[in-house]
């Protein structure tokens, strides 16, 4: 007896009844025809075996409402799998042998097959929620540290002094470094003492926003993920205690 082995392979939508006409000429016996509803569209697998073989072909994502070829001109036991698959997932087959027009089930909801749970919706919802601000979150921060490069380089540019101290007392230009030289050279060792402070201290409070704002996307993206009533207490709860941080720190200035 031939070992059984099956394999999984792409096929694509155009491709569906040549195929199937190759897979007749070559002595194939077809299987089964399966629809799958998945979150890109439906899969149209289309089954064949041969000498202990089952090969599946993956016709991935169709749109809702799609037609495609029957294959039931080269094999007839086809129809009563495109039937089923039209009543429960609302596909269409082109050239089927024998149709039953939508009556191949009775059902009470159309194209039941591609209709989701509530509980499966809101699982698709709160994935894509979470997934939006956590897009939205690198996308912070990419911007942020695109607009601290842009600020850094614009006061460096205006203050040669800063871009020395920046740099260990050597500033980097494309032209007469000598004569750069003799200026740091003469500068005032108070002053580069200053800039190197100021410098050290906007770094320091550019770090201190990042951290705040990398902490305020994760709380979002972690109220985004909750149910919404327990996120708006959660929301009002934090208003309220920022509300009285902000009176008492009003009042301790008084």
């Amino acid at each position: 007896m031939a070992q059984f082995s099956q394999e999984f392979t792409p096929l694509p939508i155009e491709a569906i009844h040549d195929e199937a006409v190759a897979r007749k000429a070559g002595g194939w016996r077809y299987v089964q025809t399966l629809a799958v509803n998945t979150e890109a569209g439906i899969d149209l697998v289309y089954s064949y075996m041969k000498d202990g073989l089952l090969e599946n072909l993956v016709a991935k994502a169709l749109p809702a409402g799609s037609a495609v070829p029957s294959v039931t001109d080269q094999f007839l036991a086809a129809f009563v799998f495109e039937n089923e698959i039209h009543d429960l997932f609302g596909i269409t087959f082109e050239g089927l042998a024998i149709d039953f027009g939508g009556n191949f089930y009775r059902v009470a909801q159309k194209e039941p097959m591609t209709i989701i749970s509530p509980e499966l919706k809101a699982a698709r919802e709160k994935a894509a929620k979470v997934a939006a601000a956590k897009a939205a979150k690198e996308a912070a921060k990419a911007d942020r540290a695109e607009k601290a490069g842009e600020a850094q380089a614009e006061f460096l540019a205006a203050h040669p002094e800063a871009k020395a101290a920046a740099t260990g007392g050597r500033v980097f230009a494309p032209s007469d470094d000598e004569a750069v030289e003799a200026k740091l050279a003469g500068m005032d060792p108070e002053k580069v003492a200053r800039v190197r402070a100021a410098i050290a201290a906007k770094a320091k409070k550019a770090a201190a926003a990042e951290q705040d704002a990398a902490k305020d996307a994760e709380l979002e993206a972690k109220l985004a993920a909750m149910d919404p009533e327990k996120a708006a207490k959660v929301r009002a709860a934090m208003e309220a205690k920022a509300k009285k941080a902000a009176e008492a720190a009003a009042k301790e200035g008084e």
